[in-house]
């Protein structure tokens, strides 16, 4: 893991910083940022061995020193120097190597991109309706901890605050945590939603960012 990046202050990122280091177009990457209000899903657009430029379905957390994990599973800090719309240009805390970087050789295989978060939700398994704890959620499918076992292959519906109730299927179990299949995929604008939901801002630290230097999204 690497130390995050030093505090700089407003306006210090130069044009040359955003040029600086060849840039490698990226198509439709998923990867998510980790704040200390929680994990986002995010769309990494370039990279260059000094930054990077990302795309979020929703406002931007209001941390400016964030960890961005690729899908598999390494961390690099990471300081968000501009913000444009969507977009967001962030400066690696220290060089990477983009091949490396795009080849994502972490030690752990790729998969799903899956959000860490911690919520109450319910489920309706065997005609009974229970209480559950949502320990992790990706497009595909989620993690969650229930009161009993649940059969492998069993039908439940989960009901999570924010999202209609998903038809799963139970894939695997250990103990009483149960990894689930929907039925139906979530799309990556309704992850990103519903991680905010599940996952809000502090409301006067997201409106600081209303005058945070937006500058255009020429790099990262």
């Amino acid at each position: 893991m690497l130390a995050p990046v030093q505090a700089s202050s407003e306006g210090e990122a130069s044009q040359a910083e955003r040029r600086g280091g060849t840039r490698q177009r990226l198509t439709m990457r998923m990867a998510k940022l980790r704040c200390l209000s929680g994990e986002y899903p995010c769309i990494l657009h370039d990279v260059s061995t000094t930054g990077a430029r990302v795309r979020l379905f929703h406002a931007h957390p209001p941390e400016r020193h964030m960890f961005l994990e690729p899908a598999d599973g390494e961390l690099y800090a990471i300081e968000r120097r501009w913000i444009a719309g969507d977009f967001a240009g962030c400066r690696f805390s220290s060089p990477i190597d983009v091949d490396e970087f795009l080849n994502e050789p972490g030690s752990r295989p790729r998969r799903p991109l899956r959000l860490r978060i911690a919520h109450p939700a319910t489920l309706m398994a065997a005609g009974e309706r229970a209480p559950a704890f949502l320990a992790n959620l990706s497009s595909q499918g989620a993690c969650i901890e229930a009161g009993r076992q649940l059969p492998v292959g069993a039908p439940l519906r989960l009901e999570i605050p924010g999202l209609a109730p998903r038809v799963a299927a139970v894939c695997w179990r250990r103990e009483y945590r149960h990894g689930l299949a929907f039925q139906e995929s979530l799309t990556l604008q309704q992850l990103a939603r519903l991680a905010l939901d599940l996952q809000p801002f502090d409301p006067a630290a997201a409106q600081a960012l209303v005058g945070e230097d937006c500058r255009s999204a020429v790099g990262a």
